[in-house]
């Protein structure tokens, strides 16, 4: 898979032109290949990392006003998170600068997402700028530790971090210590509760809410933990502010995302758009499909079959894709060409989200594995007559019914696999199986999981 799109343009003295990359930017313009772009190269592109000098003895007053100007910042900026939740960045960091106690930041890097690349691109191959952006979050909440979490079985990619964290050290760039913390593959592993139970020395499972992480997170202290993306783009607004940012996107969803595009498409790979941009746009752009398209999975694991109509003319951003009962997620496209049962790529991820399950509440330990034998005997066996009604009536017995996100995610995937192939479901139900069953699964799976 290609990891970034080439571009010519580039942010420069806090302008940018219509259409051009800003958190890819300096990796198109410094032609840097496949490799990691270091420190020094870093400065000399985008300028030192914006922070007051740093002072002994605790905050002065107007290292205090600094950082409360760079909070408002990030709020007027319209940012929002890039993990999935899209929770307006701005508010989260004064949630927890005006918490009690002594604040904690943690950048994440797990990208739980079996189909996204988008935070390893960012990590891999841009990392001060998402290490910019934790010591500015850092500064903004008067945080006195910071944690970047990324799996911990990517070996090279903890080592190239810690690198870039020793040299940041070496220069005296951050005024908090920055720690690189590995975590368990695990989906669950990623949501911010499990990560904040992991650094606490717990397992990486989701904890009950509340209380939020905000309020209560890395030993009992107000924790904000960000999305690595989101971080990123913190860091170009501190550099060039909240008007900038807004000149990409639109006026209810400002800014630029990255998005990986995968399945049936010439260009499979990450792509920096605007805010607002049509799906139909964006997959031209990665060269459009490769076969005739079905249906679109928008958002990723969590999100949402779209039929290829609709997706093509969508806009992607959080309140446009709400019109379609879509959301962002983790900021993935997946094209599933007529040649594959959508049914059975469902059934798949649903049975890899219900192994993936904390175990923690009944939800996971019995209705998900129930709703993905469902989805699996629809999809490989039908002809019963009433597989669609057996689904259809096993989504609201888990669906908010959980400790976490997790059951609803996959309730979510569920539900709008049932109305996106809801032609090809009732002929399975009747008739049997269609030949699409036969083909290469489309949706990548780790490690052999979720086989049916």
């Amino acid at each position: 898979m290609t990891l970034v799109e080439t571009a010519s343009h580039s942010v420069y003295q806090g302008r940018s032109r219509p259409g051009a990359p800003r958190l890819l930017a300096g990796l198109a313009d410094q032609h840097v290949g496949g490799r990691q772009v270091g420190l020094h190269e870093h400065e000399r592109y985008f300028g030192p990392l914006p922070l007051p000098p740093a002072r002994r003895g605790g905050y002065a007053a107007s290292a205090e006003r600094s950082a409360a100007r760079l909070i408002d910042l990030v709020e007027r900026s319209g940012l929002t998170g890039r993990g999935g939740a899209g929770f307006p960045a701005g508010r989260k960091l004064r949630s927890v600068a005006d918490g009690a106690g002594t604040a904690v930041v943690v950048a994440n890097g797990s990208e739980g997402e079996p189909a996204s690349h988008k935070d390893r691109l960012l990590l891999r191959r841009a990392p001060h700028l998402v290490l910019d952006g934790l010591s500015l979050a850092a500064f903004a909440v008067r945080a006195s530790e910071a944690y970047l979490v990324v799996h911990r079985d990517d070996r090279r990619l903890v080592a190239s971090l810690l690198g870039a964290v020793q040299a940041r050290k070496v220069a005296g760039l951050d005024q908090v210590e920055i720690s690189v913390v590995g975590i368990e593959h695990r989906y669950v592993a990623s949501e911010q509760s499990a990560i904040v139970q992991w650094i606490n020395g717990g397992p990486g499972l989701p904890t009950f809410a509340p209380p939020r992480t905000h309020e209560r997170g890395v030993r009992g202290r107000p924790t904000a933990v960000n999305n690595v993306e989101t971080l990123a783009h913190i860091a170009l607004i501190a550099r060039y502010g909240s008007d900038w940012f807004r000149q990409a996107g639109t006026q209810d969803a400002p800014g630029t995302a990255l998005v990986t595009v995968t399945g049936a498409i010439a260009r499979p790979g990450v792509y920096e758009i605007e805010l607002g941009t049509p799906i139909g746009d964006l997959l031209a752009r990665a060269g459009g499909p490769t076969e005739r398209p079905q249906a679109v999975l928008v958002g990723g694991y969590f999100g949402t079959w779209l039929p290829a109509d609709v997706a093509w003319q969508a806009p992607l951003s959080g309140p446009a894709l709400r019109s379609v009962q879509a959301a962002m997620g983790a900021g993935i496209l997946i094209v599933l060409p007529e040649s594959s049962c959508g049914l059975v790529e469902t059934a798949r991820v649903v049975r890899y989200l219900a192994d993936q399950g904390a175990g923690q509440c009944g939800p996971c330990v019995f209705g998900l594995p129930a709703l993905a034998a469902a989805l699996a005997a629809l999809a490989r066996r039908g002809g019963s007559g009433h597989g669609v009604d057996k689904i259809a009536s096993l989504i609201p017995l888990v669906e908010g019914r959980g400790a976490c996100r997790h059951p609803d995610g996959a309730t979510q995937l569920a539900a709008s696999a049932l109305t996106a192939f809801g032609n090809d479901a009732w002929v399975h139900d009747i008739d049997g199986p269609c030949l699409g069953v036969r083909r290469p699964s489309l949706l990548p799976i780790p490690h052999g999981r979720g086989a049916l």
